[in-house]
């Protein structure tokens, strides 16, 4: 498998939350933002759901997943590398 740096489509990096449906695993991704007025940093929670092909993925590890063609009506990413915590 190649990098997850050198393939197409929008790469995210988060945390799995869910595993309890089959072949679709949720990821909750946090970003920070700041504020356009007051210049405060804030964090924003994502959760996205993807395409689980990989056995052995459990709660809490850090996933990479990248943008697909959809999957279903909610599921348009899959993960494509596990970094186990």
């Amino acid at each position: 498998m190649n990098s997850p740096e050198k393939q197409r489509g929008k790469l995210l990096y988060g945390k799995v939350v869910s595993v309890a449906m089959n072949k679709v695993a949720v990821i909750d991704i946090e970003r920070s933002k700041t504020h356009r007025l007051y210049g405060k940093s804030y964090k924003v929670n994502h959760r996205i759901k993807a395409r689980n092909e990989i056995s052995g993925i459990e709660i809490g590890n850090m996933v990479y997943i990248r943008e697909t063609r959809p999957r279903s009506s909610q599921v348009h990413f899959e993960i494509i590398k596990v970094e186990k915590e």
